[in-house]
């Protein structure tokens, strides 16, 4: 693996990489952008994010959108309704995202067990 060289700053505290790094590496963020491999209604998005709250999903979408990697497009549809879409922005992040998901299942068990010897560890 070759080394990377960063600017110093990239490691100091007002770096503008840190905010962006926290609204979209977060889980649901990751995941609602997983979901959206297709273009799908909130509630859709909703019912296949076990355990997130509507609040929670409502704030991962408006921030989302905020930077550029979400599209909400209101229906012309009696309720209206309103769909969201990956931008091309958001679409190029499928990629990197995809291969952090593939190392994350190919190591759980491997994390898991380490977790385990850890735990065991420190309640001794």
């Amino acid at each position: 693996m070759t080394e990377t060289i960063e600017p110093e700053w990239v490691f100091r505290a007002e770096c503008p990489t840190r905010p962006i790094l926290d609204q979209i590496a977060d889980k649901w963020s990751m995941m609602t952008m997983a979901v959206l491999a297709e273009p799908r209604r909130f509630n859709q998005i909703k019912r296949r994010l076990e355990g997130v709250t509507q609040r929670v999903l409502t704030q991962t979408l408006r921030r989302l959108e905020r930077n550029g990697m979400v599209e909400r497009r209101v229906l012309p549809t009696s309720p209206v309704g309103v769909e969201y879409a990956l931008t091309p922005l958001g679409e190029s992040l499928r990629e990197p995202f995809g291969r952090l998901y593939d190392w994350t299942v190919a190591n759980a068990d491997e994390i898991q067990r380490h977790q385990s010897v850890y735990d065991r560890r420190i309640q001794s």
